[in-house]
C-alpha cells in the first residue's frame, strides 16, 4: 500500500507538471486559431442539451472518447450501452469535471451484471452561474442555468462460448431536463426523453500473447434518438469504433462519429469527427491514457491516469483545447468503488482447476477420474468448450472399453 501511495504522489506531481506545461503549449494552440478556422463547422451548437456531448470523465475522456469498442468500465454508459453485460465488476463511480470558467459537471454511475445480463443507472448534472446586466451596467438578473440527465441502462450478451465471445446488445433510456430561470429568459426550460442503442463484440486478431480474454473488439452505437423540444434538435449521432491490443498492456482505439439531423434542410447536422486513444498498463495498479479528438475547429488532446488501490480506484484527467484557460479548467477526477464480481472470478478459477486436474488424470490413464473432473468443470461453466469436447471424447472411449469388456465376458 505504501508503494502505491508513493506512486499516487508522484503521479499527482506528473499531472500537475503536465497541466502547467499544457498551459504554455496553449499559447501556441491559440496562435493556430486562424488555421483551425478553416476547418470550422457552421452547424456547431445548433442542438439542445450540450451536456450530452460533454464527457463525464474517466478513461472515456482520457482516451479522447475513443471508447465505443472498449466500454470496459462504468464510462460505458456514455460510450456504448452494450458494455454493461460484460463488465468484470460491479462499480459505483463518482465523477467531477471542472469544465470551463465556473461550469462544473457532477456525475454518478452504478452498474452491475448477472451472468450475461447487465444493468446500469447514471445521473449527470451541469450548472452554470449566470448574471444579467442592463444597458447601464446594472444587474438585472442572477441565477443558474442547469441541465440534468438521468440514465437507465440494460444490455444482454447473446451466444457466448469459449471460442466466441458473443454479441452484446444494449440500450439507454435517458431523460434530460434544462432549467432556465424565468427572470433570465422565460419559457425556455424543457424536458426531453431519448434512447441510445449499441452493440459490441470481441474477438482475437493477431494476438501475440496468451490469455483467455479477446484482444480486439468492435462496437457501434446510435446516441440521443428522441423528439426535439422547443424546436431545438437533439444531438443525434452514430458512432463506430474498433479497439486492438497487440500486447497485453496496450490498448489502441479509434472511433468515427457521424452526426445526424432528422430535418437537414432547416437544421443541418454537424460535420463528422473522429477520436483516437491509447491505454498503457505499467503495473497492476497504474496505467496511463491519452487521446485526441477532432470535431470542427476545436481539436482536443487529453491525458489521464488510473490508480488502483485494491477496491477503490482513481482517475485523473487533463484536457487541452481552445476552451482551456489557466487554473483547473478541463481537469476531472473520478473515484470508483469495486463492489465485487458476484463470485464469477472464483468460478472461473475452479473451472480451470477442474480442467487441469482432468488433463493430468487423462495423461495418467485414469479416464473415469478425468471425466469426473471435466463434468464438474462443465457443470460450473457449460460454455467451457475444451472441457465439453474432452468430456465427449473420454465418454466415447469409456463406452468402447465397456463394450469390449462385455464382449469378452460373453465369450
Amino acid at each position: 500500500m505504501t508503494k502505491k501511495l508513493l506512486c499516487f504522489i508522484n503521479l499527482f506531481i506528473i499531472l500537475t507538471s503536465f497541466s502547467i506545461s499544457a498551459l504554455d503549449i496553449s499559447d501556441f494552440y491559440y496562435k493556430a486559431d486562424g488555421f483551425l478556422d478553416s476547418f470550422s463547422d457552421p452547424n456547431t451548437g445548433l442542438t439542445a442539451f450540450p451536456t450530452l456531448q460533454i464527457p463525464l470523465g474517466g478513461r472515456y475522456e482520457a482516451m479522447g472518447t475513443a471508447f465505443t469498442a472498449v466500454a470496459d468500465d462504468a464510462s460505458f454508459i456514455e460510450a456504448n450501452p452494450a458494455g454493461s453485460s460484460s463488465l468484470r465488476y460491479t462499480e459505483l463511480s463518482f465523477y467531477h469535471n471542472d469544465w470551463i470558467a465556473d461550469t462544473n459537471i457532477e456525475s454518478v454511475v452504478f452498474t452491475t451484471r448477472y451472468n450475461n445480463l447487465g444493468f446500469g443507472l447514471g445521473a449527470k448534472f451541469l450548472y452554470v452561474p449566470f448574471t444579467g446586466y442592463g444597458l447601464w451596467g446594472e444587474r438585472t438578473s442572477r441565477g443558474y442555468y442547469s441541465e440534468s440527465v438521468g440514465i437507465a441502462n440494460i444490455s444482454y450478451r447473446f451466444m457466448p462460448s469459449y471460442n466466441f465471445w458473443g454479441i452484446s446488445v444494449g440500450t439507454n433510456l435517458k431523460v434530460a431536463y434544462r432549467h432556465i430561470p424565468e427572470e433570465i429568459y422565460p419559457d425556455q426550460s424543457a424536458i426531453s426523453t431519448m434512447v441510445d442503442i449499441g452493440a459490441l463484440t470481441r474477438f482475437n486478431f493477431l494476438k501475440f500473447y496468451k490469455a483467455r480474454e479477446k484482444n480486439a473488439s468492435f462496437g457501434i452505437v446510435l446516441k440521443n434518438l428522441g423528439i426535439a423540444q422547443l424546436d431545438d434538435p437533439l444531438p443525434l449521432e452514430a458512432a463506430a469504433g474498433i479497439a486492438y491490443s497487440p500486447l497485453r498492456p496496450l490498448i489502441l482505439a479509434f472511433d468515427f462519429t457521424y452526426p445526424i439531423s432528422l430535418n437537414p434542410e432547416e437544421q443541418p447536422a454537424e460535420h463528422w469527427g473522429f477520436a483516437v486513444g491509447t491505454d498503457v498498463t505499467f503495473t497492476d495498479f497504474f496505467s496511463l491514457q491519452c487521446g485526441f479528438r477532432y470535431r470542427g475547429s476545436n481539436p482536443r488532446v487529453s491525458l489521464g491516469t488510473k490508480l488502483d488501490l485494491n477496491n477503490i480506484s482513481f482517475n485523473f484527467n487533463y484536457t487541452l483545447d481552445l476552451t482551456t484557460q489557466a487554473g483547473l479548467d478541463r481537469f476531472s477526477i473520478v473515484s470508483s468503488l469495486n463492489l465485487g464480481d458476484k463470485g464469477r472470478g472464483l468460478i472461473a478459477t475452479q473451472v480451470d482447476e477442474y480442467y487441469v486436474a482432468g488433463l493430468f488424470a487423462y495423461s495418467d490413464g485414469n479416464l473415469r477420474e478425468a471425466a469426473m473432473n471435466w463434468e464438474k468443470a462443465v457443470e460450473l461453466d457449460p460454455g467451457f468448450s475444451p472441457a465439453v469436447l474432452n468430456l465427449e471424447t473420454v465418454r466415447r472411449t469409456l463406452q468402447v472399453i465397456d463394450e469390449m469388456r462385455s464382449i469378452q465376458t460373453v465369450e
